[in-house]
């Protein structure tokens, strides 16, 4: 054999060793639990995807929707999946306060405008005192919807009936049907029998003191996840934090959201602007924890606060880079 087809023959197997590790790596995959399909803050994956900003990092994600947070995080501290979108906050201290192998690698959303309670227009309610005796929905038990729900009754001093309702389109049968006296949503979900008034809003989770200006919704993992796929998980927060700019700079962005939900384009900038201001989905920060682990002792989502050091252990957000 010459010395050149013997350089020949090694660059082409080099080629090929570098093509198959290319490959290897474009093959990653990361499975998702996201609660709720269609929000806009829980499409950042669907977005990213669809934009090619994952394929870019080198992800392939699997991404399943649940009726809610809690059922989200069931799927995580399971380790049936990778990562788990949108589990709420009250849920995961209360699991890590009892020794799940659960972690906070991102905040969600911070701040609870976009989700609201409802009633049928023809309905006496009119305040978040007439939920008094009433049946008032909420989606998953560990939620967000059933964390604000939770805060309405201690702060309001009412005695409703919670009611788990899944997601926002059984829930809306349900009112309309009078099995449940009020219903809850969030957009784009509602926006159009809002605008015929076939239904009236009575509060948002804004109107409660525990999840107004503070984080509600979380992006989770496994203990297993972080140790087995740090690396992994990193790029997904760099995709995250990147589909995020294009999500609020993008028309691209605003049309692949509407594609994947089915509305058009303006109900869709309708969604984003109207209900979630960018800072919201900053997934860098959670935001109010001093009063989030003193409102998780009186919610009864854990026995005590949550010590610093445990909040270190629990929160483990991936830095920029």
């Amino acid at each position: 054999m010459t010395r050149f087809r013997q350089i020949g023959l090694m660059a082409a197997a080099f080629g090929l060793a570098m093509s198959m590790a290319q490959s290897a790596l474009a093959q990653d995959k990361l499975k998702l639990a996201i609660g709720q399909r269609g929000n806009w803050d829980t499409s950042v994956s669907e977005i990213g995807t669809r934009l090619g900003i994952f394929k870019k990092h080198n992800l392939e994600l699997e991404m399943l929707y649940t009726q809610g947070g809690g059922e989200t995080q069931q799927a995580v501290l399971s380790n049936s999946v990778d990562l788990g979108i949108a589990v709420g906050i009250m849920g995961a201290l209360s699991a890590y306060s009892k020794g799940a192998p659960i972690r906070i690698i991102g905040a969600e959303t911070t701040g609870a405008k976009d989700i609201y309670w409802y009633v049928k227009s023809e309905s006496p309610v009119k305040t978040l005192k007439d939920f008094d005796g009433r049946s008032v929905a909420y989606s998953t038990n560990g939620s967000s919807t059933h964390g604000v729900v939770n805060a309405f009754v201690r702060e309001n001093n009412i005695k409703p009936r919670p009611t788990a309702t899944g997601g926002p389109a059984p829930t809306l049968t349900q009112v309309m049907s009078g099995q449940i006296d009020v219903g809850w949503a969030a957009p784009p979900f509602g926006l159009d029998q809002i605008d015929k008034k076939e239904i009236r809003v009575i509060a948002t989770g804004d109107d409660t003191q525990a999840f107004k200006n503070q984080t509600v919704r979380l992006l989770t993992a496994n203990t297993a996840v972080l140790q087995n796929k740090k690396a992994l998980v990193e790029r997904y927060m760099l995709a995250y934090r990147e589909t995020i700019e294009a999500m609020y700079g993008s028309d691209e962005a605003i049309k692949a959201y509407a594609a994947f939900v089915g509305i058009p384009e303006a109900i869709a900038r309708r969604t984003r602007d109207e209900f979630f201001p960018k800072a919201a989905l900053d997934p860098d920060k959670v935001i109010g924890l001093e009063t989030i682990v003193q409102d998780a002792v009186a919610l009864k989502y854990t026995a005590q606060p949550l010590t610093r050091e445990q909040l270190a252990e629990l929160i483990q957000i991936p830095p920029r880079k």
